[in-house]
């Protein structure tokens, strides 16, 4: 199949009586883009950023529709918006039991397996360590080099400019992934344990750079659970597709 990378040649396009069944898009300007009269069977769309804008279907925005149903499956998720010191740490509390269930209850062979481009469990949790790093180390806490060598960097991290050099070039062991990830999940906690509704509303810098936006502290918090419950809903979501392609685990 052809693959168009990079590319803007189809913005303001119009498509008729075309077929992309089957199509896959990664990372993609979807946006504004009308669809009349099409078969959506099977369609299939996950987008990090669906709550912040809306998703008309059949003349409905079903963003709220989708927002609570996610709420119902991941009891404690509503509060990644909580503007309280209490609602935060209630909510970090919810996403880390929910965390430990799933992490508990993968077996070793689907450990690093992933779905097509998806990352592994063992990537994922390598990425909310790089999360918790840039979040709280870096935009809280104010540390020059916050980040672990194991962290994963986010795709198109080096074209944005971002210096690869810190990161372990090869995965690290399971068993280290686990050692750094509780490591700085208890980072959180403590930071939390002490958290202030006036340490909350300090500015900081957005630790990704750019000078567009200063998020408050409270923000950065917020930043972190949004991660955790997405990352935790792609890899529920991965590893049901894994355990359907391999009946023998548990």
């Amino acid at each position: 199949m052809t693959t168009y990378s990079g590319t803007k040649e189809f913005e303001g396009a119009t498509f008729v009586r075309a077929s992309f069944k089957g199509a896959t898009l990664r990372f993609s300007d979807v946006s504004g883009v009308t669809m009349r009269g099409v078969d959506l069977d099977g369609l299939d769309v996950d987008s990090h950023d669906l709550f912040f804008g809306s998703l008309i279907v059949n003349g409905v925005d079903v963003v709220p529709f989708v927002d609570a149903e996610l709420n119902r499956q991941f009891p404690g998720r509503e509060l990644q918006r909580s503007d309280t010191v209490e609602g935060l740490c209630e909510g970090w509390v919810a996403v880390q039991s929910a965390w430990q269930e799933t992490v508990e209850g993968t077996p070793p062979d689907l450990v690093d397996a992933h779905v097509e481009d998806e990352w592994s469990l063992a990537q994922t949790l390598r990425h909310l360590v790089l999360a918790t790093d840039a979040w709280l180390r870096g935009g809280i806490l104010r540390m020059q080099q916050p980040f672990h060598e194991i962290g994963q960097i986010f795709t198109g991290a080096a074209e944005m400019g971002f210096d690869l050099s810190i990161f372990r070039t090869t995965p690290p062991a399971y068993e280290e992934i686990l050692a750094v990830r509780a490591e700085r999940q208890g980072q959180v906690t403590e930071f939390l344990a002490t958290a202030t509704p006036e340490l909350l509303a300090e500015e900081r810098d957005d630790p990704w750079g750019g000078g567009d936006w200063h998020p408050t502290v409270g923000d950065c918090v917020r930043v972190i659970l949004e991660e955790e419950w997405a990352h935790l809903r792609y890899v529920r979501r991965d590893l049901a597709l894994l355990r359907e392609a391999s009946p023998a685990s548990p």
